[in-house]
């Protein structure tokens, strides 16, 4: 694989795995309300 392939694959990662820990890490801070049943 080139470089470029490479940086792009580890960009794409850390884009979803980043946007995956950051939407538990919220959710964690902030629970939803409605979940008290």
């Amino acid at each position: 694989m080139s470089t470029e392939a490479i940086i792009m694959l580890v960009v794409a990662g850390v884009t979803v795995w980043g946007g995956l820990g950051a939407a538990i890490l919220n959710l964690r801070r902030s629970p939803d309300e409605g979940g008290d049943e």
